[in-house]
């Protein structure tokens, strides 16, 4: 018997069980991010605080340098030299109902485990900023923010572990940016982002399954003691890129009280160089060969983040009241798969993501109550960019409905503090997920967010 095994996997088909579970592993780095807060896809929008007290509909009101992230034309509208730094408390609440999930094993093996808890918690989001003139109708400035990022982290033994475990995007986007005034009316202004992105993201694996599926088979296996969820082991992706983009825009003065913008984002191209590692149960022989494919490998993938388009206008009723509107396209289609290619030679692993572009509709209100002391209010509605079809553990998103509240107070001639706070409401996200050697998927997610934000502003 031990020398037949060792014929089969000398000729590869032991090592399919690894392959599978390098494919398992697949549903990582681009779908790490982070959706149990409260944007699209695994995009972060807490880039302002002051933004956010308009539910990130208020670019065109152009209240500080912090706008360069959405429009740097509006930096020529800056007065003298502002420095900005913030940090969103970002809450995140995701709450799974398991209706039938199906263990890689199949119907005879119920999977067992609990329902994952809540897997994304508190995270913290900082950003800074710099605007200055170089002459009275040229601006340039520095923004160093976080747009896309993700952290969800399930217990390793929730019914769902073969199909997610920890999630973990990171990136930094440096993007400075230069503003011209061509007229009094009219300003156009321009940016280069240099991104890096970090991810980790890590499943278990099913060696006991994996046995069943063999050619071991069932019997053999379970004289051994290799059943279905009792040999577990535990495979993790890292890898990092830097990528370079770049944004556009420009600021129109339409009327005295009625202000308009345009912008646009690029995709980044990230050519992601990390590693594959697991860590295997301990297999009697000759079972062990059930890990031969489950190796330390190299492990590269392409991601691109999405492109983005951006209309928005204020208008000023009077001294006190301003009226703000935001819509912004972006184009998720470009994210059809994820495909992992592996240094060992296993065959490439390949996810199916069908990604949809979408929009996001915002407005909101803003009201000087006196020198000191100014209100805001807004709500957004924003479309999910993951079909039902494609919806996965790691970002279990659906179309939600922001709404926020912000005030900015200024605590001297030269320094203010902007406060906002707003809650997530997302619907009901389905999740119905095979992957192979994961198993299926099957439940609803109840997910929602809160998100506190906070920002000092200082003038030169």
């Amino acid at each position: 018997m031990h020398e037949q095994m060792v014929a089969l996997a000398r000729r590869g088909r032991m090592k399919s069980a690894g392959v599978k579970h390098l494919a398992a592993l697949v549903g990582v780095v681009c779908l790490a991010h982070a959706r149990c807060t409260s944007a699209v896809g695994f995009a972060l929008e807490q880039q302002s605080a002051s933004n956010a007290g308009y539910a990130f509909a208020g670019a065109a009101s152009v209240e500080d340098a912090s706008v360069m992230f959405w429009n740097p034309a509006a930096l020529s509208h800056i007065q003298g030299t502002q420095a900005i730094v913030g940090v969103h408390a970002i809450y995140g609440h995701a709450s799974f109902t398991d209706q039938g999930s199906l263990s890689p094993a199949g119907p005879t093996f119920p999977l067992t485990g609990g329902t994952g808890g809540n897997p994304s918690g508190l995270n913290w989001l900082p950003n800074a900023y710099l605007s200055t003139h170089i002459r009275p109708d040229v601006s340039v400035g520095l923004g160093i923010t976080s747009p896309f990022g993700l952290k969800t982290d399930y217990p390793p033994d929730w019914i769902g572990r073969y199909q997610a475990v920890s999630s973990v995007l990171k990136t930094i986007n440096i993007n400075p940016t230069l503003a011209w005034k061509v007229t009094p009316t009219l300003s156009i202004g321009a940016g280069v982002s240099f991104q890096y992105f970090d991810a980790r993201i890590s499943n278990a694996i099913d060696f006991g399954a994996a046995c069943f599926g063999s050619p071991f088979g069932p019997a053999a296996c379970a004289a051994a003691g290799v059943v279905p969820q009792s040999k577990d082991g535990l495979a993790e992706i890292r890898g990092d890129s830097w990528g370079v983009g770049w944004n556009a825009g420009a600021v129109f003065d339409v009327h005295p009280r009625l202000r308009a913008g345009i912008a646009y984002r690029s995709a980044i191209k990230h050519e992601i160089q990390g590693n594959a590692t697991f860590s295997n149960p301990s297999l009697p022989a000759p079972f062990s060969l059930l890990t031969a494919g489950a190796t330390n490998t190299g492990a590269q993938t392409t991601i691109t983040t999405p492109d983005s388009v951006s209309l928005n206008t204020a208008l000023a009723f009077n001294e006190n009241l301003t009226a703000v509107s935001d819509i912004t396209w972006t184009g998720w289609s470009k994210f059809r798969e994820l495909r992992v290619r592996f240094d060992s030679g296993s065959p490439d692993a390949v996810l199916p993501a069908n990604w949809r572009n979408t929009f996001r509709f915002g407005m909101g209100l803003g009201y000087s109550m006196n020198d000191r002391l100014k209100l805001r209010t807004g709500v957004a509605y924003e479309q999910s960019a993951i079909p039902d079809a494609f919806r996965t553990a790691r970002i279990p998103d659906n179309d939600h409905t922001l709404v926020a509240l912000g005030l900015n107070y200024k605590t001297s001639r030269t320094g203010s503090v902007d406060v906002a706070y707003h809650h997530g409401f997302v619907r009901h996200a389905s999740v119905n997920t095979t992957v192979a050697g994961g198993g299926t998927l099957l439940g609803n997610y109840k997910v929602s967010a809160d998100v506190l934000s906070i920002q000092y502003n200082h003038g030169f």
